[in-house]
């Protein structure tokens, strides 16, 4: 921080910075920040504040303080801190100076980092704040390891959905390969988040995106337990000065920074409500609300340090007598000593925010309590609630629950005290913040770097086109959804555009070549869609077919179980907003892209099982891109590959496309010398891959330009 032409150093207050602290003295690493404006300070002074950052393995970011007002108040805090909190009103939705300033300061983040990295190492990124960087870094530096640990709530998906921005910053994060949250709930929030925003696909705790498939773990953050613990003789001089002072009284203490998302307000009102109940409670308890100064230039700040200073004046004038106030209210930080003996002095601790990533200060409180005694009263919206099980959990926005909740928590006995915060303790000390730090980057060392040459398939599609326009003949396999044109949200919209009709007839038309279409669609949409076209035609994952202006033919009868099947399915779909059937000649799809990804997931558990139950093995159940299918079993996309093969004498080089578990089978029926492409992310047998629809289609139109070649010989 610098004064004039003067460098003053002060470690940061915050449960992050006291949480990686150990971390960075153990570690060869280095800590990349904003360490205050130093733009200012003259030559001499600068020289030194750089040497000094050099010394303690520093680097700052500069900024400037209109940077600050745009990336911080502006987007860090008056767009992503209310949504993520719940807070929508406050939320900043017209915000795109600010949108560009976030960018602007992120991709100068990323840079310097970018600038210092080895590779093969782990670059751990933080908040919020730069939710852009592992994006950004990733685009500089595919030779590193990047982890993201997000320190506030991860909303609903509802909630996140709501932001301008939302793809932009799940894109970023998702190219990370370790993403930590706070709890299970945020991880189910974040994973269903991407889902619904991003439409790719999820596991319990892992995202694939693109080529990546992103671990998102819990890894609930803890405290500094020995910082708490501490004995000192100034410790016990404060204890004693707040004892005298309130002598006879229960206290009852409150620690935040002074934010909206920390409920003070709301308190407030349940203890002014608990003294109109019970007035004689006015003479014998006192409350403390030690509250931080932060933000104090955002405007919704300033308007809720007016309103909590009002507060406490209404009930103190309702309440107080001449001999004193059951409210005292301050405003400011405080220093170790004196915030130790205000926990070890308050009979009830209440930790009440509206919403809360973690809250390290309930488990500052516990871990205080040496004398194993005290209660603590504990907002359910607080991440902190899911692991400390043993304290008195409130509904922060219920007055009267919070209110009767404050009462039991003064009358609550010694013994019940101590049985509760012994548990407490225990739990505080089994989750230290060093032991968070640790657990954390000991999983993003064991992921590896991947290039991205490497996470697509092996091989270059120059080689690609030069192996299968060279061949004498060749046969196109290409499936459709996934493959030629994009997954629709509703199967009817994929019909074809006038480009893809034009390109597949331009394929059609190659000398030498049989293009066919192989997939999932019913014969009667492939005819309406592709008839007129000289192309083969397979549908239903090859269980009919047809050559060009060919009558179809079947490889199975309708299955006796179809229409019980369909059945079971339409039942299913009927209490799933969102899913609907899709009828064909010999199987049955269950389509869930539009419904809500939690019971989507949980219908297609209960469909699977309802199937075993029904059929046992006489169908079976494929699984593609939020869609299941059940058919017959043994027919798959390789009968089609193995008819192709058979139909010639002198065996053509095959070049098959798809991007879902059905094209793996035709892919696996290929021999070594052939082609196989996956469109889109995913594991498999492919040697190729493109990422997109549109690419696949370039690919296909590099294809056109065929030297002259031999007619294809076929049987």
């Amino acid at each position: 921080m610098a004064h004039g032409d003067e460098v003053r150093w002060r470690l940061s207050p915050g449960g992050l910075a006291a949480a990686l602290r150990g971390v960075h003295a153990d570690a060869d690493s280095l800590w990349v920040g904003f360490a205050g404006d130093a733009g200012k300070l003259p030559e001499e002074s600068r020289r030194r504040f750089d040497a000094e950052l050099a010394d303690k393995r520093l680097i700052s970011v500069p900024l400037t303080p209109s940077e600050l007002g745009l990336y911080y108040d502006g987007f860090s805090n008056g767009v992503l801190w209310p949504l993520f909190h719940y807070l929508l009103d406050k939320v900043r939705f017209e915000a795109s100076n600010e949108w560009r300033a976030y960018r602007t300061v992120n991709e100068r983040f990323a840079r310097v980092v970018a600038e210092q990295v080895r590779p093969g190492d782990a670059v751990w990124v933080h908040d919020y704040h730069l939710a852009l960087v592992p994006g950004l870094l990733r685009a500089q530096r595919e030779d590193i390891r990047v982890g993201f640990f997000l320190h506030v709530p991860w909303p609903s998906s509802d909630v996140y959905r709501i932001l301008p921005q939302r793809e932009e910053i799940l894109r970023s994060l998702l190219t990370a390969d370790l993403i930590g949250l706070h709890t299970e709930a945020y991880r189910h929030n974040f994973i269903h988040s991407a889902a619904n925003v991003l439409d790719v696909d999820v596991g319990v705790d892992s995202v694939t995106f693109q080529d990546r498939t992103v671990r998102v773990g819990v890894y609930p953050i803890g405290i500094d337990v020995a910082r708490f613990e501490q004995q000192n003789p100034a410790i016990d001089d404060a204890m004693k000065h707040i004892v005298s002072g309130t002598p006879n009284k229960k206290r009852i203490l409150g620690v935040d920074r002074l934010d909206y998302t920390k409920g003070i307000p709301r308190r407030l009102l349940a203890l002014g409500r608990l003294l109109e109940r019970e007035p004689a409670l006015k003479s014998t308890v006192h409350f403390i609300q030690l509250a931080v100064p932060t933000r104090e230039k955002v405007e919704a700040y300033a308007d809720l340090r007016r309103s909590v200073n009002e507060l406490v004046g209404r009930i103190n004038s309702q309440h107080g007598s001449p001999t004193g106030s059951p409210l005292q209210l301050l405003y400011r930080s405080v220093g170790d000593h004196e915030l130790l003996a205000l926990y070890r002095t308050a009979d009830v601790m209440l930790v009440t925010p509206l919403r809360d990533g973690m809250n390290l200060v309930a488990k500052e409180y516990v871990a205080s309590r040496v004398s194993n005694d005290g209660v603590l009263v504990l907002s359910e919206f607080a991440g902190a609630a899911a692991e400390l099980d043993a304290a008195l959990t409130v509904n922060p926005y219920d007055l009267d629950a919070v209110a009767r909740t404050i009462r039991c928590a003064l009358s609550m006995t010694r013994d019940e005290q101590m049985v509760r915060m012994r548990r407490l303790r225990d739990r505080v000390r089994q989750a230290t913040a060093d032991l968070w730090a640790r657990d954390f980057t000991n999983d993003l060392e064991q992921t590896r770097p991947v290039p991205r040459s490497s996470l697509s398939v092996p091989g270059d599609l120059d080689t690609l086109v030069e192996r299968v326009t060279a061949a004498p003949s060749r046969v196109l396999l290409l499936d459709y959804d996934g493959t030629l044109a994009p997954i629709a949200p509703l199967p009817v919209l994929a019909r074809p555009d006038p480009a893809l009709r034009e390109l597949l007839r331009a394929l059609a038309a190659l000398a030498g070549a049989e293009t066919h279409i192989v997939s999932g669609r019913p014969p009667e949409v492939l005819e309406d869609w592709l008839g007129g076209l000289p192309l083969w035609l397979h549908a239903e994952h090859g269980v009919r077919s047809r050559a060009p202006g060919a009558p179809w033919t079947a490889r199975a009868e309708t299955p006796p179980f179809l229409e019980r099947a369909v059945e079971l399915l339409e039942r299913h779909a009927r209490s799933t907003p969102g899913a609907l059937v899709e009828k064909k000649s010999s199987s049955v799809a269950f389509h869930y892209r539009r419904s809500e990804l939690h019971l989507a997931e949980a219908r297609v558990r209960a469909i699977r099982n309802e199937l075993a139950q029904t059929f046992g093995n006489t169908v079976e159940v494929l699984e593609g891109h939020k869609v299941l299918e059940v058919k017959t079993p043994g027919i798959t996309k390789a009968n089609v590959v193995e008819e192709v093969v058979a139909r010639h004498t002198t065996r053509p080089l095959l070049f098959a496309a798809g991007d879902d578990r059905t094209d793996e089978d035709m892919f696996s029926a290929l021999a070594e010398g052939d082609v196989s492409v996956r469109v889109g992310p995913g594991i498999t047998r492919a040697r190729y891959r493109v990422a997109t629809v549109p690419e696949f289609r370039e690919l296909l139109e590099r294809l056109l330009f065929v030297p002259d070649v031999v007619a294809l010989n076929a049987s």
